[in-house]
């Protein structure tokens, strides 16, 4: 072989896709998954990616591995998961929007996909929808765009509603990007807002101690502190006798919120499957769209209702997707 030759395939190694770079090293491509909250309020959504996975000829333990690492709602696990991924030499990370952030800090070389993002554009995960660039890509949850519809349904459903609180997490910049927009469609419902913005587990009481009396429902922005303690804040709120609405299903209305009205996370991580199978098929996470949800779900917990005294018309709950009793 010349050495020109031998220069120009050396050079082009680097862009074979990674599963035939492992075949060739004998070791299958790695994912590593950073779960921001637990394995059990992740289970439905990790089951999707995996089943995907499946369907596209990945198969765990077979011809890929998957690195499991769970943050358990703390945000400052982050960074520590991540370091370990680039120890292990991880091929493609799999996570949540919240993560990422901490995740590019780490690495710009390992392909980072998240599979549900609040505003991956107006938090500065990605330079633009299209075209991504850098190392970062997946499926936004367009929650800020929906933030006006959620308001309007707990206005149809709850009588006399003057005061809606807003709790989230201000260590989150999504989080406060939505709690923004809430105030802003609120006010335009002629609502008054009340939030309260919470950085750990502890705030999260007092937080209802300020605004319950002042208030008739409230509005959760979502993320790893708040899924972690999605539990505490459906107990306060039925205490309370505080309607809630979330923005996803899971894991907040199967145990005890109210109501949710958002995309189906499930459907995104499964979706997530196919920008993994790209990657790893050689894609530049760069070059992929961040792509938008395409199913929504409105579901409403009928039992949640009933112990809040809570009379939802049969007209609204004609319109939901799922009831919980």
């Amino acid at each position: 072989m010349k050495r020109r030759e031998f220069i120009t395939l050396l050079g082009g190694a680097a862009a074979w896709p990674l599963a035939a770079r492992a075949q060739q090293s004998g070791k299958p491509p790695t994912i590593g998954c950073l779960g921001a909250g637990t394995p059990l309020a992740w289970s439905q959504w990790i089951a999707a990616f995996v089943q995907r996975l499946r369907e596209l000829g990945w198969i765990d333990g077979r011809n890929v591995a998957i690195e499991y690492r769970w943050a358990e709602g703390r945000s400052e696990r982050y960074t520590e998961i991540g370091a370990e991924f680039v120890r292990l030499k991880v091929d493609v990370i799999v996570t949540v929007g919240s993560a990422v952030p901490a995740l590019k800090q780490v690495t710009s070389a390992i392909p980072i996909v998240f599979a549900a993002a609040v505003d991956p554009l107006g938090s500065g995960l990605v330079a633009s929808l299209a075209r991504p660039g850098g190392n970062v890509t997946g499926l936004s949850m367009q929650s800020t765009e929906l933030v006006t519809k959620r308001c309007e349904f707990l206005r149809e459903i709850v009588p006399g509603l003057r005061g809606l609180a807003v709790i989230g997490n201000a260590g989150y910049p999504a989080a406060l990007l939505e709690m923004r927009e809430v105030e802003i469609a609120a006010r335009g419902l002629g609502l008054e807002t009340d939030t309260a913005e919470i950085r750990r587990a502890e705030d999260i009481s007092p937080a209802f101690d300020a605004f319950k009396s002042r208030v008739q429902a409230l509005y959760v922005c979502a993320d790893a502190l708040v899924n972690s303690n999605n539990v505490r804040i459906n107990i306060l709120a039925v205490g309370a006798r505080l309607p809630t609405m979330y923005p996803t299903r899971s894991p907040f209305v199967e145990v005890g919120g109210l109501m949710a009205y958002g995309p189906n996370n499930t459907d995104l991580f499964r979706r997530a499957g196919d920008y993994v199978d790209k990657i790893l098929r050689g894609a530049k996470p760069g070059d992929i769209p961040v792509e938008q949800p395409t199913k929504f779900d409105l579901v409403i917990n009928l039992t949640t209702a009933k112990a809040i005294g809570l009379k939802i018309p049969e007209v609204f709950l004609l319109r939901a997707d799922e009831l919980i009793e």
